[in-house]
């Protein structure tokens, strides 16, 4: 059996053989048995003590703990009080003892840190009385750090130092706070994610050069003829995917990146990459999983060059629209265009004349296939949900201030890209029985029952039903009759688990499908890379390379779904701090906001001008959902938390 630190935690409830246990962990598992967290039993296993739990910790803003116990599903948190947290660190792991008391919320105290959850943290410099402290600025805890009062006096107060969590060494210093190029820098020291790769990377990446010589790939099929074309943002500059539409057999070709071609594993790209498991993106620029030399050039399906593409030959059945035949090819393209979702809106509307010949050939097919995915989407939905999903997109200055930020809602080039990449991310996930699987299961019952309480509040009555497709959509049905329906569909979401990777296929409860991976961006996503490998090797019969690369795919599944979500954090918490910052130049301004939560703190939405930022409010009996107007009483940029009240309800 193969472990990392989280599975021999959660091993040890049920128990461990002695002789499966690496010599790796034998020390950590000697610690815990000298603290009696752990024992032998009759079956010369290790076992956790029942008046132990593992878990990891989260610490909130006012430094209490609580421990989100793992391998017992639905059991509640357990309360760490700040004297019990033994100098843990939120997303720590750790083993704690349960503590008897009166109180109706079971409490604990951390007796072992197993795994620091984060190897960084980022502190700001304060003198107090005299002395210069250090703040853990999520946290807000006063932390020690490995350098002298002498040493910390020499920097400006309002420093940011990026400090080692386990010997408490300043690594990096960040800038000061007064300075809003520091944000970024922040952010990704938070997560410890780096931007620049090694020079190792780099050099293997420019190693590769910038063009694709056709005929040094005699075996892989020539497409180079097909008018393909791509569409993706207009501040895009790595494109995974290309598209091309055969309306005469109903053909779908969706050609990706051979990113696996130039990514070799346990190479020194695949080794960062690995590590990075997601490119990041900023409103002004984007953190990349590969360098750039290979994600804006050799990988990238720019115009009127040849690139080696993996990818699928969809052909539908005329009157089903199910896929008849799924043929998967290694190939080479000379994408003919690349358009912007804004553009393809227009030539869809018809508000864009066409002139170009190049945009005649690709609207030929483009239209056709335009039409084609709308009637996909309708079938795919008799089985699945559509949100009414919009993002947020920020625009800073040279000076990296906001300027402006607008909603991005899904358009129709939004949907036509869609549908061909679920086409093949479902076709992908068919051909293996066992590798790298996107999973998104059902919620729990109990999020249902909530989510059904938090809909009374705004009008909506529902009652629970196991059916739950219907369920939701009779809800969403109701959100549009009285106009909230994109807020009704966040209130869903939340409700909802996060999908994750997994190497057995358990289904994608959200899009409906029985199977379903990620096969379609292996330039910003190594799960991508990772399919297109198990793929390469079944096409060529490589048993053995396939055996292979499943060795600690389970581990590695787990990984990456950590790893999505910090780089995710990653991008909220930029996000937050531009907002901070921005609140900070506007207190006792008061803006139109929408409340989003309601609770012992409820949370406004702003909605003016600016839209976006999370204001905690000072107030309570407010209804959710509500417009009212509230004042910036406080912000704090560190921290990223702006305080507010309500000065008036609009509704």
């Amino acid at each position: 059996m193969k472990f990392d630190v989280k599975s021999l935690l959660v091993s040890l409830i049920e128990g461990i053989d002695l002789k499966d246990i690496p010599n790796d962990f034998k020390k950590p598992i000697s610690d815990l048995e000298h603290k009696k967290a752990i024992k032998i039993d009759k079956h010369d296993r290790y076992k956790l003590d029942s008046n132990y739990r593992v878990g990891k910790v989260d610490i909130s803003l006012n430094g209490t703990g609580y421990l989100e116990t793992l391998g017992d599903e639905g059991r509640k948190d357990l309360v760490i009080e700040p004297k019990d947290l033994m100098n843990a660190g939120k997303g720590d792991l750790v083993v704690a003892k349960r503590i008897f008391t009166n109180s109706k919320r079971q409490k604990a105290k951390i007796v072992f840190i197993a795994q620091k959850g984060f190897s960084t943290y980022v502190g700001i410099n304060k003198i107090i009385n005299g002395a210069v402290v250090v703040q853990n600025i999520k946290t807000g805890a006063f932390i020690t750090v490995a350098a002298t009062q002498k040493s910390l006096k020499q920097l400006p107060p309002n420093t940011l130092l990026k400090i080692d969590s386990a010997t408490g060494t300043i690594k990096e210093v960040l800038g000061v706070l007064d300075d809003a190029n520091v944000d970024e820098k922040i952010s990704l020291a938070l997560y410890n994610k780096e931007e620049f790769f090694g020079a190792q990377a780099e050099a293997e990446a420019r190693s590769h050069g910038n063009n694709v010589e056709k005929s040094f790939y005699p075996n892989r099929l020539d497409l180079t003829d097909l008018p393909f074309c791509t569409i993706d943002p207009d501040d895009a500059k790595d494109f995974d995917d290309a598209i091309y539409f055969d309306e005469k057999n109903l053909a779908i070709y969706v050609a990706i990146a051979d990113v696996s071609e130039y990514v070799y594993p346990f190479g020194n790209i695949d080794k960062e990459a690995k590590s990075r498991g997601f490119s990041i993106y900023f409103p002004h620029k984007s953190i990349p999983m590969l360098p750039r030399t290979l994600s804006e050039n050799i990988c990238s399906l720019k115009p009127n060059v040849d690139r080696l593409v993996f990818g699928f030959k969809i052909t539908l059945d005329k009157i089903t629209l199910n896929p008849k035949s799924e043929g998967l090819f290694e190939g080479i393209i000379c994408s003919k265009k690349r358009y912007t979702y804004e553009l393809v809106d227009r030539f869809i509307s018809g508000s864009s004349n066409v002139q170009d010949k190049v945009d005649k050939e690709i609207l030929a097919w483009l239209l056709p296939l335009f039409k084609l995915t709308q009637n996909l989407r309708e079938k795919r939905v008799q089985n699945a949900f559509l949100f009414r999903s919009s993002e947020i997109r920020m625009k800073l200055d040279d000076s990296q201030n906001i300027v402006a930020t607008n909603i991005e809602e899904e358009t129709s080039s939004h949907a036509l890209i869609e549908e061909c990449m679920l086409l093949a991310n479902k076709a992908a996930a068919k051909r293996i029985n066992y590798g790298i699987f996107r999973t998104h299961e059902p919620p729990s019952f109990e999020k249902i029952e909530n989510l059904i309480e938090n809909l009374l509040l705004i009008g909506i009555e529902t009652k629970f039903s196991p059916e739950l497709p219907t369920l939701i959509r009779q809800i969403q049905k109701q959100a549009d009759e009285i106009g909230i329906r994109a807020d009704v569909d966040k209130l869903i979401i939340k409700s909802q688990k996060q999908a994750h990777y997994t190497p057995e296929n358990k289904g994608h409860f959200g899009l409906g499908f029985e199977y379903y991976s990620h096969f379609t961006s292996p330039i910003r996503r190594y799960s991508d890379l990772i399919l297109h490998r198990l793929l390469k090797s079944q096409l060529k019969k490589e048993e053995k390379l396939a055996k292979y690369q499943l060795e600690n795919i389970e581990i590695l599944c787990e990984k990456l779904s950590e790893l999505e979500r910090e780089s995710d954090k990653v991008t909220w918490d930029f996000m937050d701090r531009k907002f901070a910052r921005w609140a900070a130049l506007h207190i006792k301004d008061s803006y139109i906001c929408k409340i989003t939560e309601i609770g012992k703190t409820s949370i406004a939405m702003l909605d003016d001008e600016l839209k976006g930022a999370r204001i905690f409010l000072i107030d309570d009996d407010l209804e959710l959902f509500e417009k009212v107007r509230v004042q910036i009483v406080q912000s704090d940029i560190a921290s990223t938390k702006i305080i507010g009240k309500v000065v008036k309800r609009l509704d």
